[in-house]
């Protein structure tokens, strides 16, 4: 059981009107390395760990990813919310537009809708930690690139947090694999 707390993990505020950073940040909220594809792929594999440690590891970090969903779609409606029709046009979010108007839709940059062939669960935990070791570095690659991208303050220190949420994520994961190693038979890892 959780309890939710009606409040950002990360205050969001944005006074921009970039409807193209709007198109961009989306592929953090449901592209291909984005938030929930992480939730997803953590909340799933919980069940296949060996250790207690690392079941409530993958349970507390995919739960940390629903709150940076959270985040990641507070940005985009922000700035999407004000758009006028020719700022939508001119950012290529018109096709966007005509199927959800200015409603969040799970997709990449591009407006390629998630999917769960993003996430994977191979049932093994040396794989599935590992996965999810790579994962954070893809996510947090995303987020640096997406700061690259932008001159806004306010969107540079929210997307700098979740970059570092990232780097911790990677750190636990690769302690969770040490802990699975360390109190497990390698033989148990396939059951």
């Amino acid at each position: 059981m959780w309890y939710y707390v009606k409040t950002l993990e990360y205050p969001v505020n944005l006074k921009s009107t970039d409807i193209r950073m709007a198109k961009l940040l989306v592929s953090q909220y449901g592209g291909p390395d984005g938030e929930l594809g992480a939730a997803l792929r953590y909340l799933n594999q919980r069940y296949s760990m060996p250790t207690n440690k690392a079941k409530a590891l993958l349970t507390d970090i995919g739960t940390e990813e629903l709150a940076h969903v959270e985040i990641m779609a507070t940005m985009v409606h922000q700035i999407m919310e004000n758009a006028s029709i020719d700022e939508i046009k001119v950012a290529g979010l018109d096709g966007h537009y005509v199927d959800h108007g200015k409603g969040l839709f799970y997709t990449d940059a591009t407006g390629n809708p998630w999917t769960a062939t993003y996430i994977q669960c191979k049932g093994d935990v040396i794989a599935d930690l590992t996965e999810d070791m790579a994962a954070e570095q893809k996510a947090r690659a995303t987020y640096e690139w997406l700061i690259n991208l932008t001159d806004d303050v306010e969107i540079k220190n929210i997307l700098s947090f979740l970059r570092e949420r990232e780097v911790i994520h990677f750190q636990r994961f690769g302690e969770a694999l040490v802990d699975v190693q360390d109190n497990t038979k390698l033989t148990d890892f396939c059951k």
